[in-house]
């Protein structure tokens, strides 16, 4: 049996990460999605709200378990003995910084494979940061993400009102 670990931070999970999953499930015979704790990021969401709406929105495919974490990826892979980590790339940036990932975590642990899926070319465009500034701005949003996302997002921004200091501007703005 090969576990394969497909890790984020998920802030908000959106359906390029969905597609991602659902193609590794079909390759691997289980898919752990970890949800990272403690990025360095500014965050919308709590770690169990990250980790409970990734529950849900994956919760339909029979072998992914959806779990979170903390510390070095390689090592939480080792920890629940998992032979590969799965990685989405979009667009060539993303190369990369994936590209330099892979190179670090396979100095730190030569034994775990890393496997780069592209992305569904209709999600080349979609990122959280995109998914939550559009939210934050009022966009329609609504086919990127689940609708208990939205839900979420949409409270989310409710309560927030014009103190929205959690998303950062990219290019919608202006």
């Amino acid at each position: 049996m090969v576990r394969a670990l497909f890790p984020g931070t998920f802030d908000p999970i959106h359906c390029g990460h969905i597609d991602i999953a659902t193609r590794a499930s079909k390759i691997f015979d289980e898919l752990i999605v970890a949800v990272y704790d403690r990025p360095l990021k500014n965050l919308l969401f709590s770690p169990e709200e990250r980790l409970s709406l990734t529950k849900e929105s994956l919760a339909d495919i029979k072998n992914i378990k959806v779990v979170g974490y903390s510390g070095l990826t390689v090592a939480f892979a080792r920890e629940i003995n998992a032979k590969v980590i799965v990685r989405g790339l979009r667009v060539i940036s993303d190369f990369e910084h994936e590209f330099r990932m892979a190179l670090a975590n396979k100095h730190l642990a030569p034994d775990i494979e890393v496997a780069a899926l592209i992305t569904n070319e209709k999600y080349t465009f979609l990122s959280s940061s995109t998914v939550r500034e559009i939210a934050s701005l009022g966009g329609d949003y609504s086919r990127m993400v689940p609708k208990i996302v939205k839900s979420a997002l949409d409270r989310r921004f409710l309560e927030l009102g014009e103190d929205q200091n959690v998303v950062q501007p990219t290019y919608l703005r202006d």
